[in-house]
């Protein structure tokens, strides 16, 4: 099915299942412990043996030789993995360093070996064994020295690195108000729950990984491609997956791992990465330096806004995309963006919910709250004053011009847009007119008091999904795509959009998730999965409604589905009937078309937080929090809710705790597992309102939905840092806003 033109009324506008607060169908399997999980898959084969991943000890150089007689005599040892024995391995492109290191170390705790054993403690015990002497060589691990050699990555996310329109040096410099300010945002973990885990085995050639991963189509390719094999003799299966962040996007250690010493041990396999691997192993979300520009008129109306941003990556890695907000947010006529990329030999940079736009709010709504207190102007105010319909800046090097008088730049509409409309929400329902605009006056014994706020901003991209529908004859409905549920409660939105296309309740639909055998979806990843997949779904479901009415002689066009029964020109049947003693099967994808060229789409919101902070000690705690959300429509408000909540709580760990701290000698992060790097616990986290206001986007797709799960994390830690600020007049701009960096402006408070 291809969606090229806006949505119209359609069986989805019924609302009876979709926009309804319903349970998650997987929800008894959760809290019952019998979801089945990669690691704990003792239903698919018999017997696995258990592999302990042996990571580098240095972060940059090479392997001179790997010892392994010990280890390889050692009770119960089946094969140990390296480099020199595993055979030629190709290198996914979505991977910046390979996998498995050797001769050459590319990164601290890349994977150098892998022991395989008949049971978990005698792998760990035998890959104590290990003997590896290394010639390191000397890296570069600390981005503020490294800033100076940054260059231009080839884009951000397909756009253009860097961005100009109108004279922003000329109008900044002009300027009656303004703020130059620079904030800086550490490394931080996806720290999810579940590790990197993988089981793999081997029947003849083909290889099948139960595994934890976020994008399975993905996954299959990559995995394939460094096994140096077919992509058809692989599959891929990842029903539950416990949290992602972005972190399980691609192909990880573990999946490889997994898969070559099962075929050197000969049997199946079973690989968790080791808590204190995964910070360095695997991704994280890089640190940030931003430099922030903005001026404006005395009447609040900004003149110029500038941001830059410098990131580090490994050598062929990418950028943080921390710019991308500040093209979309607000009206400017003169403007500019640029990113820089370090090189630096600290573990791999890659995604982390909502990768660019979660650390770029962190300036960017920090500096609107500068200006508006340099203006006397109410921070809501300010942003209502500069809202635009039409985007600013595309992000596209501009254009040389046509013809004399028409312009370089152009500015598409927004599809939808009620950014204001988030604001004045939040406003009204926080109480944000009792705020005191001067900082540190508001006290409740040794606890000061402030309110803070930011904007939100996230893009709405869409990705080609598909989908496979089976009617039986007892009219029970199988749903089969290979879309992932990472918590999100994807099988429930699944099963709600197939419901309320062929009319069941919600019982007889069964949804089945994440198998490369299945029909090939959007995935999770990028908060285009829940618009993306529904919508893959509900093109199959177009197809079978049609096949249920030919089947049972009427008009598929006039045709109604409700109450398992059809009914069309005065015949009303059962629906099971029209699949007979052979079940009727339908499979479409959604392809979306040139929409998003025409009108941008995107998501907002707005959040609102108050803050109480000690004058004595500087502990800061978190009273209330407020998310406003504009992102189409919520297909089920409840889940949609978990999910926004979730982000703001990992919103409130950003700004108030989360880093990961380098080592700038030896090119490692220290703090390496959850004894010591500290995420937000239920002690941590207040009160949470979460409002989604009542809007439908004809343009994002077919639902009219469109993603919400990262916009929840969009300016909640800004926010934060605006409160704090107002709650004692310290502005912090070095994340995470500890109580060292709020001390020495408290001493004349306590």
């Amino acid at each position: 099915m291809k969606f090229d033109t806006p949505a119209t009324l359609n069986p989805i506008d019924q609302l009876k299942t979709i926009g309804q607060p319903m349970n998650r169908i997987d929800g008894l399997l959760k809290t019952t412990g019998t979801a089945p999980y990669a690691y704990e898959r003792h239903d698919v084969v018999q017997h696995p043996a258990y592999g302990y991943v042996v990571g580098s000890a240095i972060a940059k150089g090479r392997i001179r030789s790997i010892g392994l007689a010990q280890a390889s005599r050692a009770p119960g040892v089946l094969a140990i993995v390296t480099a020199q024995n595993a055979g030629k391995l190709g290198q996914g492109k979505m991977n910046t360093a390979p996998l498995l290191a050797g001769p050459q170390v590319a990164h601290y705790h890349q994977a150098v070996a892998l022991v395989v054993a008949e049971t978990f403690e005698q792998a760990r015990a035998a890959a104590q064994l290990v003997r590896v002497d290394y010639e390191p060589v000397a890296g570069a691990y600390d981005l503020a020295k490294a800033k100076d050699s940054a260059v231009p990555p080839d884009s951000i996310n397909g756009d253009a690195p860097d961005t100009a329109i109108g004279d922003f040096e000329g109008a900044f410099a002009s300027a009656a108000v303004k703020v130059d300010a620079t904030y800086t945002t550490p490394d931080q973990s996806h720290a999810m729950m579940e590790p990197h885990a993988t089981l793999a085995a081997w029947k003849g050639d083909q290889l099948t990984v139960w595994t934890s991963n976020q994008m399975i189509a993905w996954g299959q390719g990559e995995l394939a491609k460094t096994l140096g094999i077919p992509k058809d003799k692989v599959r891929l299966v990842s029903p539950f997956i416990g949290g992602g962040f972005g972190g399980k996007l691609f192909l990880r250690a573990d999946a490889l791992l997994a898969a070559l010493g099962a075929r050197a041990a000969g049997r199946p396999v079973k690989v968790a990465l080791q808590r204190p691997l995964m910070a360095n192993n695997t991704t994280h979300r890089p640190a940030t330096i931003q430099r922030v520009r903005i001026a404006a008129g005395q009447d609040g109306r900004i003149t110029a806004i500038g941001h830059e941003s410098w990131s580090g990556d490994q050598p062929g890695g990418s950028a943080d995309g921390a710019v991308d907000q500040t093209r979309r947010m607000y009206a400017g006529t003169h403007r500019m963006t640029a990113t820089r990329l370090a090189v630096l030999d600290l573990p791999e940079a890659n995604a982390m919910r909502a990768p660019g736009e979660a650390t770029g709010h962190m300036a960017l709504e920090v500096a609107m709250d500068e200006l508006a207190e340099k203006l006397g102007i109410d921070p809501v105010e300010l942003r209502i004053r500069n809202d635009t319909q039409v985007v600013p800046d595309s992000g596209k090097k501009p254009q040389a011009k046509a013809k004399e008088g028409t312009p370089a730049q152009e500015h598409k509409p927004f599809s939808r847009r009620e950014f204001v409309q988030c604001l004045r929400t939040g406003a009204e329902r926080f109480g944000w007119s009792q705020r005191n605009p001067q900082p540190a006056q508001r006290r409740e014994g040794r606890w000061l008091i402030g309110l803070g706020m930011a904007g939100a901003y996230r893009g709405a991209p869409v990705m080609k999904s598909a989908a496979r529908v089976r009617l039986d004859r007892r009219g029970m409905l199988t749903v089969e795509t290979d879309m992932t549920d990472i918590g999100t409660g994807s099988y429930t939105i699944i099963a709600q959009t197939a419901a309320e296309m062929l009319g069941l309740p919600l019982q007889q639909v069964r949804v089945r998730l994440g198998d490369s055998g299945f029909p090939v979806s959007a995935g999770s990843g990028g908060q285009w999965g829940a618009a993306s997949a529904t919508s893959g779904v509900y093109a199959a479901c177009v197809k079978l409604r049609e096949a249920v009415a030919r089947k049972l002689g009427m008009d598929p066009a006039t045709a109604e589905f409700s109450d398992g029964h059809v009914q069309a020109g005065g015949k009303r049947r059962a629906l099971a009937s029209a699949a007979g003693d052979a079940d009727l099967t339908a499979e479409d994808a959604i392809e979306f078309g040139v929409l998003d060229k025409k009108m941008q789409q995107s998501t907002f919101g707005a959040h609102f937080v108050e803050v109480a902070v000690d004058a004595f000690t500087a502990e800061v705690r978190v009273c209330r929090m407020l998310a406003v959300c504009a992102a189409g429509r919520i297909l089920n408000p409840k889940t949609a809710r978990s999910q926004v909540i979730g982000a703001m709580t990992m919103g409130v760990g950003a700004a108030l705790m989360e880093e990961l701290a380098v080592d700038t000698r030896l090119g490692y992060f220290v703090n390496h597992d959850l004894a010591g790097y500290e995420v937000p616990v239920h002690a941590d986290i207040p009160h949470q309102e979460v409002i989604f206001l009542d809007e439908v986007d004809p343009m994002a797709s077919p639902m009219k939905a469109k993603g919400v799960g990262e916009l929840g994390i969009c300016g909640v830690s800004a926010a934060i840092a605006n409160a704090i600020h107002n709650a004692t007049g310290v502005r912090v701009r070095d994340y995470p806003i500890t109580l060292d960096k709020l001390l020495a402006g408290l001493g004349r408070l306590a």
